[in-house]
């Protein structure tokens, strides 16, 4: 197999689950610091060691009995609420309505088995993938009766996050949130490698027993995006190796509109429907075919990019205007993308279709050492 090549990960069947698991926490101090990340680095075999000397120092706890948790941080003025608990990846769905959790973007097997190999030695998920859903009304209220308490935790990290964090161990209410949970599709927002590698240790470590392994679960954070949602933001483009010519005659062959005008014409017509190119000199809206649902980032990596007369001889991928623009060139195309909407690419994911590499970029992402999951806790019935 080509180890460049994209592949889709496999699907895992519902009902969704999160249980309780043992948090492991980093000291406030350590949340969001630069140097934190060397605890995880290699020699990977290395690290629960390294984290028990931590233990010991006072610098990690981990709370003696399982959770799920509430967790509540804000970047930037942006709040986002989410249920951090062990997802169970134990079951592999055969029929698409049985999927429970949808992945819109392709992954590197490679990269993946690495990310396994790393988390079998570290024997830890040293942070949750991000899902999102559409919560039941049923299930903000039960959220919504756990907030009123006082939170476990309350802290401002070394990254000038601000965090809450409820720990929920009440049998009716983990049952309640079960129950809500049950019948939703969770899309995921990020973490797509660590999510195929949670299901290549499930495989690796599946035993022929009733009990639940460890591996059979991965750690995961549950956004409702209808309540505190992720900020879905664009990936801008440059095409190496072409010209805003070539762009004209492919985006013309393939039946789209194309049209030249001021820079400020086209950064003002930029939208779910349009495009907006330059080569640093001139600029051009590109329209797309409003009547197809797909996402502008399928339009032009699936049809425009494969008509061009020339090029591009590589792809990068921007997050900010600025950056993109400093690197148009007359043979490097800056192409302005619009985000999708969230609704947009779960309809995508559930019609079992994959958005082109850097679709898409969910923020704000919660910093490191907030939650981690140790492999050596043996899970139970609610883990």
């Amino acid at each position: 197999m080509d180890a460049a090549a994209l592949v889709t990960p496999p699907y895992v069947a519902g009902p969704l689950r999160l249980v309780p698991f043992r948090g492991l926490m980093l000291s406030p101090a350590r949340v969001g610091n630069p140097t934190t990340g060397r605890a995880f680095a290699r020699p990977y075999k290395d690290v629960s060691a390294r984290l028990l000397r931590w233990q010991a120092r006072g610098y990690v706890r981990q709370d003696a009995v399982p959770a799920l948790y509430l967790h509540e941080y804000t970047s930037a003025g942006m709040t986002v609420r989410g249920l951090v608990g062990a997802l169970d990846v134990s079951r592999r769905a055969t029929r698409a309505e049985d999927r429970a959790v949808l992945p819109h973007e392709g992954i590197h097997p490679a990269q993946a088995d690495d990310l396994a190999d790393r988390m079998a030695e570290m024997e830890l998920n040293p942070a949750p993938i991000l899902l999102v859903h559409r919560g039941t009304d049923q299930l903000r209220s039960v959220l919504a009766e756990v907030i009123r308490g006082e939170p476990q935790h309350t802290f401002t990290d070394r990254g000038e996050q601000q965090h809450r964090i409820w720990a929920i161990r009440d049998e009716a209410t983990l049952a309640a949130i079960a129950a809500e949970l049950a019948d939703s599709r969770a899309l995921i927002a990020d973490g797509h490698h660590r999510y195929a590698a949670y299901l290549r240790l499930q495989r690796r470590q599946a035993t022929s027993t009733d009990e639940p392994a460890a591996t059979d679960f991965g750690l995961a954070m549950l956004v409702d995006q209808g309540t505190t949602p992720l900020f879905l933001g664009p990936i801008h483009r440059t095409l190496h190796g072409t010209s805003l010519d070539d762009l004209r005659d492919a985006t013309q062959s393939v039946g789209l509109g194309y049209a030249e005008h001021s820079q400020s014409e086209a950064v003002a017509a930029l939208s779910a429907t349009r495009l907006a190119a330059t080569d640093g000199e001139r600029w051009a809206v590109i329209d797309l075919d409003a009547s197809v649902r797909e996402a502008a980032v399928e339009t032009l990596h699936r049809r425009i990019v494969p008509a061009l007369p020339h090029g591009p001889s590589s792809v990068a991928y921007h997050h900010s205007v600025d950056d993109a623009l400093g690197a148009a060139r007359p043979d490097s195309v800056a192409v302005l993308m619009p985000a999708p909407s969230v609704d947009l690419v779960l309809e995508i994911a559930a019609a079992d279709r994959l958005l082109p590499e850097k679709a898409t970029s969910f923020q704000p992402k919660p910093s490191l050492g907030v939650l981690i999951r140790s492999l050596r806790d043996e899970p139970s019935g609610t883990c």
